[in-house]
């Protein structure tokens, strides 16, 4: 199993993510490579998603010689990704490609840098679009972002997405690089999610960045600044 279970998250330790993540993480990789790795991320991790987390079932399969037994992942027609804007785009289109027929959200959220973290160490969140299908109780809910710092910006992105409901039975938040206080206040905040991370970093610097961390995914991924 690559997927070991840390307290307030589960770790995805599949060797060819953390190798990705170590060429991610290289200040020297660039645009092009950085945005494919980030598809390429995702993808694995999709797919320890579904190792991990999905049930198998017994069906009949005809194969050219006699029928026999085969084994099929069940819900993988039931699955909802919400692509949290805009880092998250490229992480997305990877696990687009373990989860083709999934339905798609899209929330853009973003936390005010100007006004800094306050006291209690949370941005302020401004929401500017959300667009949701529609979400069944029995769905595989997977919101994705590639950086989960202070949680802020997690937590009101679930907020959105639990308004309707709050009883979701496979509610995932997927990360590339996680601070240990995100992971904390994002499950004190929602406690029915199973957070899943290929890196918990060490810490938070003073303008709430991941340390070591890999920068800011959405600028190295579109080249602005």
């Amino acid at each position: 199993m690559t997927i070991e279970d840390r307290d307030d998250a589960y770790l995805i330790t599949h060797a060819l993510a953390k190798d990705t993540l170590s060429r991610l993480r290289d200040v020297e990789t660039e645009q092009v490579a950085f945005r494919k790795g980030l598809v390429k991320l995702g993808r694995i991790c999709g797919y320890e998603v579904i190792d991990g987390a999905m049930e198998t079932e017994y069906v009949p399969v005809r194969t050219p010689l006699e029928e026999t037994t085969g084994e099929r992942v069940k819900g993988l027609d039931d699955v909802v990704i919400i692509n949290v804007l805009r880092a998250a785009t490229p992480f997305v289109e990877g696990l687009l490609k373990a989860f083709p027929r999934a339905k798609q959200g899209v929330i853009s959220a973003g936390r005010d840098e100007e006004a800094g973290m306050n006291d209690d160490g949370e941005f302020p969140i401004t929401v500017d679009y959300v667009k949701l299908p529609e979400i069944r109780a029995d769905d595989t809910v997977i919101v994705a972002d590639p950086m989960l710092a202070t949680g802020s910006t997690m937590c009101a992105v679930l907020d959105h997405i639990l308004a309707d409901a709050d009883d979701y039975e496979n509610l995932f938040v997927l990360s590339a690089v996680s601070a240990p206080v995100g992971l904390v206040r994002v499950a004190d905040a929602v406690p029915e999610a199973d957070l899943l991370t290929v890196a918990i970093d060490d810490h938070l610097n003073e303008d709430g960045f991941i340390v070591p961390g890999l920068g800011d995914a959405g600028d190295r991924a579109f080249r602005t600044t």
